[in-house]
């Protein structure tokens, strides 16, 4: 397997963590966005749509969009499975995945943020502020259903998780723990969030989720 992305790029991460997690091999092929590489006519091409991350299978397919590809990975590679075995653990799973993938990060995509800096004509601070503002809310929200998550473990009669939900990482932990990252790199306030603090600091404690971060990728930046 091939995974075009970016060391910085929160959806590359996430999938990088599964790949990590599920123990697969696969080569590293490195795709710039703020040099504009993956424009590049020999990859914007083959995707449709120039993002990152893509995925490119044993037998030549090529997939797009962070969810999806996970979702195959763990259909294709059940072990150890990134979804829990009940329809309510799921349901759970990626309702917190989506918090993160379709709530917080589209609104501090890099395209996004050029836009709000060269066309809207925000400044540097007044952008920062635009994704201080939508993080922390977004991750207010996370909280929020820990929270709920944890008392309805605690009215079952079962310990508290230190995992997004269940006893192990799921596709939601592959969402949140980019996005954490992303916010300390902004300096977004993380104070009070002490539920998704101590999952993000259970996930960083696993050697899959230390392999997959940024500082570790061939193309990090000093």
């Amino acid at each position: 397997m091939k995974l075009y992305n970016y060391f910085r790029s929160s959806a590359s991460f996430r999938v990088r963590i599964a790949l990590e997690l599920k123990g697969l091999a696969f080569d590293y092929v490195p795709l710039h966005l703020v040099r504009a590489e993956h424009l590049d006519a020999s990859y914007a091409s083959r995707v449709g749509d120039p993002l990152v991350p893509a995925l490119e299978t044993d037998d030549g397919h090529l997939l797009t969009q962070s969810m999806a590809i996970i979702e195959y990975l763990d259909e294709t590679c059940p072990e150890p499975a990134l979804l829990p075995a009940d329809a309510l653990g799921r349901a759970r799973a990626r309702a917190l995945a989506e918090m993160v993938a379709c709530e917080i990060h589209p609104l501090n995509n890099l395209r996004v943020l050029k836009y709000l800096k060269h066309d809207v004509m925000l400044d540097e601070s007044g952008k920062d502020a635009w994704y201080r503002h939508w993080a922390r809310s977004g991750l207010e929200a996370y909280e929020r259903q820990l929270k709920l998550l944890a008392e309805e473990r605690a009215a079952a009669g079962l310990a508290a998780s230190v995992y997004s939900v269940g006893d192990t990482p799921t596709l939601a932990d592959c969402c949140l723990v980019p996005q954490i990252f992303n916010a300390q790199r902004f300096h977004v306030d993380l104070e009070g969030l002490d539920l998704v603090m101590a999952t993000f600091k259970a996930c960083m404690a696993l050697p899959a989720f230390q392999r997959a971060q940024p500082s570790a990728c061939p193309d990090a930046e000093a």
